[in-house]
């Protein structure tokens, strides 16, 4: 049976959806997208971000008319948009085309217009958690040290997979473990160096890779997820069990299920949503319950 398509051209223009395509990480995808919205909706509003002021201009010029806004593009383009919508009714929805769409993967959004069209029809939504990193807004998996420094030289590249598993070795072989202390006395046993330290709201880094198999985005809670540096001979098995959710605590992986805490570390590269910020200790985290309205 063929899509009603007068109806979304009706339902097009009697609704209110902004469009918002980041043409960086969308690349070759957008133009694609863009062609097939214009034969399938009557008149979209869309807009092609050149940087996240932009966004942020956009969003707020329209924000009382538009009742759903879509962000196209990585997870980084939808926290950007994300932003702008936390703790209000406006409800976001995702056309994923980044490199590796971890959030839209885990909110179960593909890269099918069709699809994407009859959820805005319906328009059902549900509440999830965010969470915040000295009061930057983040909704999928944030971290510090290896991975930090991984999407530091990542964005020096074209990206893609394949670019980051090149960089993701290359760094492993040289990066130094950062040190970690809690101020919360309760966790100070877990004070020492790491690999890497993540903050997840969801499972996922992207191109399902698994860091936290058993968090929530609707539980009040983040996973803190502690990785002492492994031997090489470990690195197949961490691999394996990521790619196949079966992370677990083990000699090198702590799990800490937490709704706020504060710590330092002895580094300022961080990674936001796969986004590279430069943020200094001491550090907050503390999660936002039920704070952003999803597309379902």
């Amino acid at each position: 049976m063929l899509p009603d398509w007068e109806a979304f051209f009706n339902f097009a223009t009697m609704e209110k959806v902004a469009f918002i395509i980041n043409p960086f990480s969308a690349k070759k995808n957008y133009q694609p997208f863009l062609s097939e919205l214009k034969t399938k909706v009557e008149n979209p509003l869309y807009y092609i971000s050149e940087s996240i002021p932009g966004t942020d201009e956009f969003i707020q010029k329209h924000f009382n008319e538009v009742d759903i806004f879509v962000a196209i593009g990585g997870d980084g383009t939808i926290s950007t948009v994300a932003k702008n919508l936390i703790n209000t009714d406006k409800i976001l929805a995702i056309f994923p085309a980044g490199s590796g769409n971890g959030f839209s993967n885990e909110t179960q959004f593909s890269k099918n217009l069709d699809e994407l069209l009859n959820k805005i029809k319906a328009k059902n939504s549900r509440k999830i958690d965010t969470f915040t990193v000295n009061n930057k807004l983040s909704i999928n998996v944030s971290g510090t040290g290896f991975d930090g420094k991984v999407v530091k030289e990542f964005e020096k590249t074209n990206r893609g997979f394949k670019n980051y598993i090149k960089v993701s070795l290359k760094t492993f072989f040289s990066y130094k473990p950062i040190k970690l202390k809690f101020f919360n006395e309760e966790y100070q046993q877990y004070n020492g160096k790491y690999l890497m330290v993540n903050i997840a709201n969801t499972r996922q880094f992207g191109n399902n890779a698994y860091i936290a198999p058993q968090a929530s985005k609707s539980d009040g809670l983040v996973d803190m997820v502690l990785v002492k540096k492994f031997p090489l001979t470990y690195s197949p098995l961490f691999a394996f069990r990521m790619f196949t959710k079966k992370l677990k605590e083990d000699d090198y992986i702590t799990y800490l299920p937490v709704s706020e805490i504060e710590f330092k570390v002895n580094t300022k590269n961080w990674h936001l949503d796969g986004e590279f910020n430069k943020i200094k200790s001491p550090i907050h985290v503390k999660v936002q319950p039920a704070s952003l309205s999803i597309l379902v």
